[in-house]
């Protein structure tokens, strides 16, 4: 165990699941309580992959749905990472620090897509490395968020996805949930556990879920290894958020991203929904009444409300959302769609 976690664990938190999943949980209020005033979660959930070298961003401009090249130092951005059939092994969030670009992804996935991506190096002057030993990512929310990182940050980043970057560490502007700010906070380990005690004199101390839930609520999705090559990206709304640039070069999956945007009107999209259950995992497929006896859509993200309630972002045929639909099957409890934060559009 690392000394970041090493020293949460004696702060009261449990890290990781019954099945050994890393996560951060603490005694404390539900996530959904908690999710909507001020709290710092620590993102064990996510890892990442720094990619050095100077030929780094034409590699990963070759790879990944977004524009990476034209990269801004003082932006990050959400990107896919797709296989030649367009469909999506991996969602991330990158940025520039220093002479490295480094990749934001769920952990679980990781190790695999790095493996993948390093396969396609080849000859170019680039090289990938595991960066979860050097850097550790916290999450903070709330209107107290800005506050806390003041003896850091005295000037933070505004426009989503905008970065701000000093000696402490990089901070990331994400996108508001239930009405208040969120900001990411990337930093060595050493200067987290010196945070730590200031932070949570001013932010509750909080379970990973409380995140998740944010992430859902912003209508943002993770690709994690249930639904790993399940979905085209524009199926979870993923160029809607600023996740695909239909400008740039080649990369695997393009000829068929593009053709899904420009036939015209998309029949599959993700919706937000809440449901009544004891447990929802990623993957989990979804019936409509209308057409019971297959599925019409899947589980992309899910995170507990409460005890008897789970948040859910759903890729689902817009067709059934008219109907009832149900998790799991036919016969199962029925979801109650939430509204997004922003509108499904159709490609013009």
């Amino acid at each position: 165990m690392t000394t970041w976690l090493n020293f949460l664990a004696e702060h009261g938190a449990r890290i990781t699941d019954d099945n050994g999943t890393p996560v951060i949980a603490f005694e404390s209020n539900e996530a959904a309580e908690t999710a909507r005033t001020n709290f710092v979660t620590p993102l064990v959930h996510l890892g990442l992959i720094a990619a050095s070298g100077e030929e780094a961003a034409s590699f990963l401009h070759n790879q990944l749905t977004n524009d990476v090249t034209h990269l801004p130092d003082n932006q990050a951005r959400l990107a896919g990472y797709c296989s030649p059939k367009g469909r999506l092994l991996a969602s991330l969030l990158m940025w520039k620090s220093g002479e490295r670009i480094l990749l934001q992804i769920p952990r679980e996935i990781q190790a695999a897509v790095q493996k993948r991506l390093s396969m396609f190096i080849l000859r170019s002057k680039a090289k990938l490395n595991d960066a979860g030993e050097e850097l550790v990512a916290l999450g903070l929310a709330g209107p107290a968020a800005a506050s806390a990182l003041l003896p850091w940050f005295p000037s933070l980043p505004l426009a989503i996805y905008d970065k701000v970057e000093t000696e402490d560490g990089v901070v990331i502007r994400h996108p508001n949930a239930f009405g208040i700010p969120r900001y990411q906070w990337i930093t060595s380990p050493e200067r987290a556990v010196a945070a730590w005690p200031h932070l949570t004199s001013i932010l509750q101390p909080s379970g990973d879920d409380a995140w998740k839930l944010a992430e859902i609520e912003a209508g943002v999705p993770h690709i994690t290894a249930a639904t790993q090559e399940q979905f085209v990206p524009q199926m979870i709304n993923f160029e809607l958020i600023g996740g695909v640039n239909f400008k740039k070069g080649c990369y695997p999956g393009q000829e068929i991203v593009a053709r899904s945007q420009y036939l015209g009107k998309l029949k599959r999209r993700m919706m937000h929904a809440t449901v009544e259950a004891d447990k929802v995992v990623p993957g989990t497929e979804i019936f409509s009444a209308a057409d019971p006896q297959q599925p019409c859509g899947m589980v992309v993200n899910a995170a507990r409300i409460d005890a008897s309630r789970i948040d859910c972002l759903v890729e689902i045929k817009l067709a059934s959302a008219e109907q009832d639909v149900h998790l799991g099957s036919a016969g199962g409890p029925v979801l109650a769609f939430q509204p997004l934060p922003y509108e499904l559009t159709d490609p013009v």
